[in-house]
């Protein structure tokens, strides 16, 4: 049975747009803050930018109440936690003195941040339903980018009248990673729930680690991505080679205007089913297999994925960024601003998914990638990294290959973010429209299951919800 998809144009309206700056005890603490990209910063330096959205339910949310109690709160409390993420109110600047692009914070410089109205249905876009991906788009704010400066992070705040608000934001690739921006968000939210009061430290699993000599790779590793970067063909500006400016789209996401999401739950009973029906396929010797939530999820939907489309002769990229803090030697604190992640990437083809122990192969092949995680493999062959990233993209470009990629992971607790007004409604990753890629989070109720959000055509979307087995019981599909 076809699902039934919401499709509604809404009218936004843009009440503001403003800088806000960071709040200093004292006028010395207003000087300069550089910061330069590492190796593991650059990798990432014109992938497009990830965007969240925060929903969170407010009944009777009065246009006075948002604009005279939860705006002053949320603008204070920004302005209070940018003094700890200066980097977050600079910008990334190329001078023309320096080999390779730094984060610049100077006096003055803040983060733009949208204040918006809609008469979109708050019930619809925060629920697990199925709507037009494009109803999402007005919710997150753009980053301000040009050949010779991209802005780090953009914020924007929507009010839904008598339904609740919204906080969305784009966070520049090259700048900082899931880990750091949830960092970011949950410091905030800290700050404005704690009553804005300026002389109030962040707690130590909040305090960013600004430090890179932490960060060790090979020599040179750095400029050899940059260079890929300056000689790809990904670049979308014309004017400059030393340009700023980001890819538009990366892993073939389909056209926007075809586009539908919703979000599935993969319960705690479930995972248990899961690991039953691969103990039950493999034999005594192929039992070793690393069967976590993440392995089972991840497996799971991808061949789910693969399945709805139906095509065996493509081929598949299976890929996520791994964090590397903990796998370093010695290990990086989980504090650590900016990126410290590797992508993890294997390739295979479609039709090794589609056959009745298509879920058991999606398994090996996800738990050999997480076992392959280890300490020599965060450095290994990292010359190459980036160029096998450009020969999967040119691929799936060209339609011969499908990247299923991850975005967020259950680790984050996004769900715990509480601004003072309680804990998200729910938690959306826009991006993953421009990129094929699916997110991950905890489930909403704490209860163990994982979260995951999808943007595909209507057509596959239709036949994942029916390999589901969350929507349809069937046994025996995989």
């Amino acid at each position: 049975m076809d699902m039934v998809f919401y499709n509604k144009r809404n009218r936004m309206e843009i009440l503001e747009v403003t800088q806000v700056t960071p709040t200093f005890n004292s006028p010395k603490s207003t000087t300069e803050f550089r910061l330069p990209l590492t190796f593991s910063d650059i990798i990432w330096f014109k992938f497009p930018p990830v965007e969240r959205l925060f929903f969170y339910q407010f009944d009777e949310l009065t246009p006075a109440c948002f604009n005279s109690v939860i705006l002053p709160k949320l603008k204070r409390s920004l302005s209070l936690t940018l003094v700890h993420y200066l980097p977050l109110a600079g910008n990334l600047k190329w001078p023309p003195n320096e080999p390779k692009p730094i984060i610049l914070y100077t006096p003055n410089d803040g983060v733009s941040l949208t204040v918006a109205h809609s008469d979109a249905d708050f019930n619809i876009l925060s629920s697990d339903g199925v709507y037009d991906a494009a109803e999402l788009h007005p919710l997150k704010p753009d980053l301000v980018i040009s050949d010779v400066s991209a802005s780090a992070i953009a914020l924007q705040v929507t009010l839904f009248p008598n339904k609740g608000f919204c906080i969305g934001i784009t966070a520049h690739h090259a700048v900082l990673d899931g880990q750091t921006t949830t960092m970011f968000i949950k410091s905030w939210a800290y700050i404005c729930k704690q009553g804005n009061d300026e002389n109030s430290p962040l707690p130590p699993e909040l305090t960013p680690v600004f430090d890179r000599s932490v960060l060790k790779g090979p020599d040179g590793l750095d400029m050899l991505y940059l260079n890929q970067w300056l000689a790809s063909s990904w670049s979308d500006s014309d004017t400059s080679k030393k340009s700023l400016k980001i890819m538009t789209s990366a892993g073939g996401g389909g056209a926007a205007s075809d586009l539908v999401r919703a979000t599935f739950e993969i319960t705690r009973e479930d995972f248990k089913k899961l690991r039953e029906r691969v103990l039950s396929k493999l034999s005594d010797s192929a039992k070793e297999v690393h069967l976590s939530t993440f392995v089972l999820s991840f497996a799971y939907v991808a061949t789910c994925m693969t399945k709805a489309r139906r095509d065996g002769d493509r081929k598949v990229a299976f890929a996520f960024t791994a964090d590397c803090r903990p796998r370093l030697n010695p290990p990086v604190s989980q504090n650590y601003f900016g990126n410290c992640n590797r992508p993890k990437i294997e390739v295979a083809k479609a039709r090794d998914f589609l056959d009745e122990n298509g879920f058991v192969f999606a398994v090996q092949k996800t738990s050999g990638m997480v076992k392959a995680l280890t300490e020599r493999w965060v450095l290994e062959g990292m010359e190459k990294m980036l160029s096998y990233c450009f020969d999967v993209l040119k691929e799936a470009s060209e339609s011969k290959l499908q990247i299923i990629s991850v975005a967020g992971s259950p680790r984050f607790g996004v769900y715990g973010i509480d601004f003072g007004w309680g804990k998200p409604q729910k938690v959306v990753v826009v991006s993953i429209d421009k990129s094929g890629a699916i997110s991950m989070a905890e489930s909403r109720d704490g209860s163990g299951g994982v979260e995951i959000g999808l943007a595909l055509n209507k057509h596959e979307m239709n036949n994942f919800s029916w390999l589901f087995p969350r929507y349809v019981k069937r046994e025996g599909l995989f």
